[in-house]
């Protein structure tokens, strides 16, 4: 690339740090290796959420995932920095490879990542831990480049203007935080909502690739041979042709590997401001399943049994005023409305794509039985925790909470201390509140803690369990059908504020379809038994799960 240069002599400016050779003036030249600075910034910002973004996607828990890559990253960042000392004798070449490199690895990261998911997920074994491997590996390279960015440009811009180190730093760090912020905003509220993950990386890749192919191939080009012009710019041609390829047939591979991970039984795909919500089956007699961010949320094959264990007990007593905290589906109302002298039901969903597809997709408005064309039925598009903070005491005698596992970091808050204390709040005196723990066989401290947790806040619990599901309500991505794998089980906690109320079903009608009090009573001891002894109270500020 750039001819090597002898040593120079102790004290002196050695050939390769001279003044470059720039077709601008100085000031021009500074103003130009600044902006890159900026836009390089932004775009390796825009890798390490994009990377933190997919992976608490595809793998759960946001908390584990956001460390792994900080982590990871800033380490590398770090060897990065070392490792460009031996490419000062030729900066600007080293600085257009690099970005080059990095705009391919950082750009197609998001499709490599889902790739490995979709296509090996499904099949067991060593390969379950193949996406955390990748992105593990897609932070460790991108670190090492974009730590070797930094040491690069100083040299650069040393190299337009001698100037003390402290007013370079600066110049330099202050353009790079600057197109950091620019680009951690970009990405939530620009990049995600109007391109999506695949494309929104695969257009911060080539405009990474284009700022620094630009800055070196016109600024500094008169520090590069012939035949390094040509290869800089053979380099950063290939890697705009494979990211314009890729964003090309991004809709395609995106289908597949929806159809890898789903099934080829695919009908809607949404991705809505909240999550990306998928419907499979529900025509020509194949059952309906609903998935929210690639986790299993609803089998038509075995949902009544999960729903009317999560609704009757809790509608022996006064139920005219139900709350259900989640269950945009609909499925938790359905049951609630069988019964007589219910008055009013609310549902607190804090995603309306999914309400909406509840209401108009004809499958599943069919399987919640149309529920929101009752009048009796009221939505309130909201956060649960923030809905019940703004709920006045004693409003309903019936809360039921409908929400994801609490093994997902997103809703950890709502099976904390302070949530129950609020359910607490809004309960009357012999209302009763009735929570889904996730699975017991599987997670019994996890279950056992939600149950710790809601006595702390003056709650008198029943816990159970309902037996023999046939498919997961899964807390993390979950695309097997093997018994050996799929929870059987779903935990639940019955409580009220005053006293411990009977786990029975409500006499006379509705009769669920498949829960008997005889079940309940045995489901009540099965789940007895796996008591842990001493879980903790889960808090917002020391969270348990």
């Amino acid at each position: 690339m750039i001819e090597p240069h002898a040593p120079a002599p102790p004290g002196t400016t050695p050939p390769w740090a001279g003044p470059a050779r720039l077709p601008v003036r100085p000031g021009t030249g500074r103003f130009l290796v600044l902006a890159c600075v900026f836009v390089c910034a932004a775009c390796g910002l825009v890798y390490e959420l994009e990377l933190v973004a997919l992976a608490t996607y595809l793998i759960g828990d946001s908390v584990t995932q956001a460390s792994v890559v900080l982590s990871v990253m800033v380490f590398a960042m770090g060897i990065g920095s070392l490792a460009a000392k031996r490419l000062r004798r030729s900066s600007a070449a080293a600085f257009g490879a690099l970005e080059a490199a990095l705009a391919l690895v950082g750009g197609g990261s998001a499709m490599a990542l889902y790739a490995v998911f979709a296509w090996t997920g499904a099949w067991g074994g060593v390969w379950e831990s193949a996406p955390r491997c990748l992105l593990v590996a897609f932070s460790l390279a991108i670190g090492l480049l974009i730590g070797a960015e930094v040491p690069l440009l100083m040299e650069l811009i040393q190299r337009i203007r001698r100037q003390d180190a402290g007013g370079a730093v600066a110049d330099l760090f202050a353009a790079d935080y600057v197109g950091a912020l620019v680009g951690g905003l970009a990405f939530p509220f620009l990049l995600l909502p109007a391109l999506g993950q695949l494309t929104g990386a695969l257009l911060t890749g080539t405009v990474n690739v284009m700022a620094g192919g630009a800055l070196v191939l016109g600024l500094f080009r008169g520090d590069l041979t012939r035949r390094a012009r040509r290869l800089l710019l053979l380099a950063n041609l290939v890697v705009l042709a494979l990211l314009a390829t890729a964003a090309v047939l991004v809709d395609d591979f995106e289908r597949a590997a929806r159809h890898a991970v789903y099934g080829k039984d695919v009908r809607v795909a949404v991705q809505s401001d909240v999550q990306e919500i998928v419907l499979t089956g529900g025509t020509d007699g194949r059952s309906l399943d609903l998935f929210l961010d690639g986790r299993l949320r609803v089998s038509g094959r075995d949902e009544h049994r999960y729903h009317e264990a999560l609704v009757h007990p809790a509608m022996n007593g006064p139920h005219a005023r139900v709350l259900i905290l989640g269950g945009g589906d609909g499925l938790a109302a359905r049951e609630v409305l069988r019964y007589p002298g219910v008055d009013r039901v609310d549902i607190v969903e804090l995603d309306e794509e999914v309400v909406r597809l509840a209401r108009h997709d004809p499958a599943l408005a069919r399987l919640n039985g149309h529920v929101y064309g009752d009048a009796r039925v009221h939505v309130i598009t909201a956060d649960a925790f923030g809905e019940l903070r703004r709920t006045p005491t004693a409003t309903y005698d019936v809360v039921v909470a409908d929400l994801p596992d609490p093994g997902i970091t997103a809703s950890t808050k709502l099976y904390s201390r302070e949530f129950y204390g609020l359910a607490r709040r809004v309960l009357t005196d012999d209302g009763r509140i009735l929570v889904h723990t996730g699975p017991v066989a599987t997670r019994p401290e996890v279950f056992w803690t939600v149950d710790t947790t809601m006595r702390a806040a003056g709650l008198h619990t029943v816990p159970f369990r309902v037996g023999g599901r046939a498919f997961a309500f899964a807390a993390g991505p979950d695309r097997t059908t093997g018994a050996s794998r799929a929870a059987h089980d779903w935990g639940f906690v019955l409580a009220s504020p005053t006293a411990r109320p009977p786990l029975r079903l409500a006499p006379g009608e509705p009769r669920p379809r498949t829960l008997t009090q005889a079940a309940l009573t045995a489901d009540a001891r099965a789940a007895a038994r796996t008591r842990v002894e001493g879980a903790p109270v889960s808090t917002l500020v020391h969270p348990r799960y």
